[in-house]
């Protein structure tokens, strides 16, 4: 079951769940659950975390020592899941509520085809928003690892009361004023609780990052395999001439040991070219790239099917071997049933270890497929709209996805209840993990290649007078070549959190204006999300102007225009 439906958990279940984990825990997880009452804030399905204990240990706490770490492969004594230790270890954890755990995700497509949407004058569907693909649509400042893994970073800061007059939404660095209105914490869906202070709200962000994208001439050659869609609906401009032109200016960048296949698909499937090492042949890949021709219907399981035949027979050894699936993923013609197209898909994956990057394109856009195609093939998806977005995909992008630096990624952080009354992550819903599964390698995570950041956003409620070690976040993964699990951790005090949001780090100013954006896209209404001292659009383009002007960045300049034009549209 989700964590997002888990409302209410009682005594009997939370003894009978920390049962599995030693009777230490299972001890510390009646005590807490005889006190504790569940509830989850409204908010697009987010999960929210809360208890009511009133008093808290106000010191210094040093947190959670992690469990010890399988050091075997899955499987094996060495390489049990977490639930199966027999240390004793588990002990020293949180309860079971305290924990969130998730697949690592790097989708961008839901912040691409939202933007889209708003040029073309229209709100996006809000079950299209999904606020983790806002969050990682902007690459992040945060210390790189020297090999394979991750970093972690964990850092945070309190929002604010808010409030903005007309005469400063362009973005001035003073929007609040003597006189001016705000929104406060008594307005808030987040306040009350077990009662004190209501900004006790805190924003903590749980960065993540691979080593730096390496030397293109160092990585494993590729074998990718293209397919296509050309159906009638790719006819549109900004579809399949988009697709041609970025493929033709991607196979001139591939290097010559790199190989690719072109397979298009319709009303059925055929293959273009078959696996082709690029060497001297290029002008072969540009010619069946120019054939392509918009035709009728959509066949996206033919298109599928005959995609991963045609890398299977193609397959090379000591290559990196990919499916690029592009396409408005609308299918309406022979296999529609999605789960028999994504069993395909997962086949494959399994097989032949044979991943899938997908690339949406279109005004009308099967996001929700998209994005499933791409997490049963371990892989993930993004979405173009311009020539120039597909440039970067095509020859910025995809060759950084080559590569993985990690298979099976999951975080999870544990909470202190000593300090956290209460806590939500922000979007994640379609990536959550049981908790008692993060060190279970047989579960799924997410692949993560080089040049990569991965950013998950909490709102925490901090006990009223507590104070010392917070959170512990701690990130676990296979290697991809060994297929032998590490583990990396990050941990975070409530001091590190005093400082308001605007004097924070740009980077993480920037995660929490994504999350406010998708936040409030999600909730309609008045265009006002519910998280913690949620922004209007209009104060929330204004912060977007300024930390535009403060960073420079084309990226942080779009998404500041891409919420003025949210806030232009009526709600």
């Amino acid at each position: 079951m989700r964590r997002s439906e888990r409302h209410v958990r009682d005594v009997g279940r939370a003894r009978r769940r920390a049962g599995r984990h030693g009777s230490g825990a299972a001890v510390l997880a009646a005590v807490s659950a005889a006190a504790l009452v569940l509830t989850a804030c409204g908010g697009g399905g987010s999960s929210d975390h809360s208890g009511d204990r009133k008093g808290t240990d106000s010191r210094e706490y040093d947190g959670f020592p992690a469990p010890a770490m399988p050091t075997g492969p899955p499987g094996t004594e060495e390489g049990a899941a977490d639930g199966e230790q027999k240390d004793g270890l588990r002990e020293s954890a949180p309860p079971a509520d305290y924990l969130s755990t998730f697949a690592l995700d790097v989708d961008t497509a839901s912040y691409g085809y939202a933007r889209r949407t708003l040029a073309d004058g229209r709100r996006p569907d809000p079950a299209t928003v999904r606020p983790e693909e806002f969050i990682n649509s902007f690459h992040q400042d945060y210390e790189r690892p020297e090999g394979n893994g991750f970093t972690v970073t964990v850092d945070g800061a309190r929002p604010e009361p808010t409030g903005v007059r007309p005469e400063d939404a362009d973005g001035t660095d003073e929007p609040y004023g003597e006189d001016t209105p705000y929104r406060s914490y008594d307005d808030d869906p987040y306040a009350g609780g077990s009662g004190g202070d209501d900004g006790d709200w805190r924003l903590v962000r749980v960065g993540l990052a691979t080593r730096g994208a390496e030397d293109e001439r160092e990585r494993r050659p590729a074998a990718l395999t293209f397919v296509i869609d050309v159906s009638g609906s790719m006819a549109e401009p900004g579809r399949l001439d988009l697709v041609k032109e970025s493929l033709g200016v991607m196979t001139d960048r591939l290097r010559d040991d790199d190989a690719v296949a072109l397979v298009a698909f319709s009303d059925e499937a055929r293959t273009v070219l078959p696996m082709t090492r690029l060497g001297d042949r290029r002008g072969r890949v540009h010619e069946a790239i120019g054939e392509l021709e918009p035709e009728q219907s959509t066949n996206l399981g033919a298109g599928v099917t005959t995609g991963y035949r045609t890398a299977v027979d193609g397959l090379r050894d000591g290559a990196t071997n990919r499916v690029v699936l592009l396409s408005d993923a609308l299918a309406n013609t022979g296999e529609t049933d999605s789960d028999a197209i994504l069993d395909r898909v997962a086949d494959a994956r399994r097989a032949h270890g044979i991943t899938l990057f997908g690339v949406g394109v279109g005004s009308d856009y099967g996001d929700a497929l998209m994005e499933r195609l791409a997490d049963r093939g371990d892989g993930h998806t993004t979405y173009v709209s311009t020539a120039e977005e597909a440039r970067t995909v095509f020859c910025d992008e995809l060759p950084r996805n080559i590569q993985l630096t990690a298979r099976d990624a999951k975080a999870q952080v544990a909470f202190d209840p000593r300090t956290v009354e209460r806590f939500r992550l922000i979007g994640y819903e379609n990536r959550e993990v049981a908790d008692e599964d993060f060190r279970d390698d047989r579960v799924d995570g997410g692949e993560v290649g080089p040049g990569h950041t991965v950013t998950a956003l909490y709102a925490v409620r901090i006990r009223p007078g507590a104070s010392g070690h917070l959170a512990t976040a701690t990130v676990r993964w296979l290697d991809p070549r060994t297929r032998r699990p590490h583990e990396e951790s990050g941990r975070i005090g409530t001091a590190a959190l005093d400082r308001p949001l605007r004097s924070a780090d740009a980077g993480l100013q920037v995660t929490a204006v994504a999350a406010y954006f998708a936040d409030a896209l999600r909730s309609g209404g008045d265009g006002r999300g519910t998280l913690p001292a949620a922004p209007s659009l209009t104060e929330l383009a204004a912060r977007a102007d300024r930390l535009a002007r403060a960073t420079g960045t084309r990226a942080v300049a779009r998404l500041a225009d891409t919420i003025h034009r949210a806030d232009s549209l009526s709600y």
